[in-house]
């Protein structure tokens, strides 16, 4: 029975152990979605995952709607990145991009962004965090079939990009409550057409991103992103666990590399389920690695690689204060407290860069 600390074959990727970075939202790009300085040092320190997942990363003005947050849609960007890459790399780090397309939870007080896009017209609940502060959402407009293939470029241009920046994978992030994930759900995909409706017509966009996105990097080099049970952000479903098993067996048919899924339990501190695991039903039909994220320590992530409930785990909050943190883990070293005094959504290095390594 494989350990945390055993190598895995994710597609194309050979990862060193199975402590995988999750994705995290820092907010330390420049107002233009240019990565920093001080994020090649934040990905250098955590080199030691089996792989990182960087932070979600905007596929385009149109989708990326996050103050500070990163994009890969200009050249700028992608340079940027390959300093960051290189570093991970220089310490025998492996990498991947995770492609961001936040559909109606975007603003029109970000420049040239105008009125955000979803699958149908509706709201957001709560405020969007802007550069002029925060300020209720606005009601998204549906996208017009004609502008779905552009959707699907944008998809497709981040692709390449990551991988001219140097990142070995990319992942598609279907869930959240972003645009796909706004597609996947009938709480919030309310169309009448090709893509709405039925569980078919609703995984289409899913379907048709994924594949765009093999068509430029291979399907070795690509992942998704999908979180099935609970609300994310007002997105949710009637009936997920259909929903997100013919989602996971379309991927399974493309041949993505690995799938992660992002599923809090009932009793979880971030985030809340509502139903009972949907995790087991879309591992029955995926034939390749399956990742599990939301609430995890090391016995309860080994765990679940003993009961083959997954081939690897991701960890998010306890890498943001434990660089260190596969070393942490696999020698039962205490993990660093966490400061809520440190902006951990933007700000300076406090809180980002500082947190110590075990002696």
């Amino acid at each position: 029975m494989p350990s945390l600390s055993d190598p895995i074959k994710l597609g194309g990727i050979e990862a060193k152990n199975r402590i995988l970075m999750a994705p995290l939202t820092r907010g330390r790009a420049t107002k233009n979605h240019v990565p920093t300085a001080m994020m090649v040092e934040y990905y250098r320190q955590r080199a030691t995952a089996g792989l990182i997942i960087s932070e979600a990363t905007g596929i385009s003005l149109q989708g990326s709607g996050w103050p500070y947050a990163p994009g890969i849609w200009t050249q700028e960007q992608v340079e940027a990145w390959r300093a960051i890459v290189d570093a991970v790399h220089s310490t025998g780090g492996k990498m991947i991009s995770q492609l961001w397309h936040m559909g109606r939870v975007n603003h029109s007080n970000f420049p040239g962004r105008g009125q955000p896009v979803s699958a149908s017209a509706t709201t957001a609940p709560g405020l969007a965090h802007t550069y002029e502060g925060k300020v209720p959402y606005e009601q998204a407009r549906p996208l017009r079939i004609d502008e779905i293939p552009d959707i699907i470029e944008d998809y497709k241009r981040g692709a390449r990009n990551a991988l001219a920046a140097g990142f070995d994978g990319v992942q598609i992030h279907g869930a959240n409550g972003y645009l796909i994930d706004q597609f996947l759900r009938n709480g919030t995909n309310l169309r009448e057409d090709e893509y709405g409706g039925s569980i078919e017509n609703r995984i289409r966009l899913l379907e048709e991103v994924t594949k765009g996105v093999v068509s430029e990097v291979g399907a070795e080099l690509t992942s998704v992103r999908l979180s099935p049970n609970g609300d994310r952000q007002g997105v949710n479903d009637s009936n997920p666990q259909p929903l997100f098993v013919a989602a996971t067996a379309a991927l399974d048919k493309i041949g993505i590399a690995f799938l992660e899924i992002r599923e809090p339990d009932f009793n979880g501190t971030n985030g809340k389920a509502d139903h009972p695991p949907i995790g087991p039903h879309m591992r029955k039909v995926f034939s390749n690695p399956f990742v599990v994220n939301a609430d995890y320590d090391r016995a309860k992530g080994q765990a679940a690689i003993d009961n083959s409930e997954a081939d690897a785990i991701s960890f998010g909050r306890k890498f943001i204060t434990n660089p260190d943190l596969p070393r942490r883990l696999l020698e039962d070293i205490p993990l660093n407290p966490s400061d809520d005094n440190t902006l951990w959504y933007g700000g300076g290095a406090q809180g980002y860069i500082d947190y110590p390594f075990a002696a």
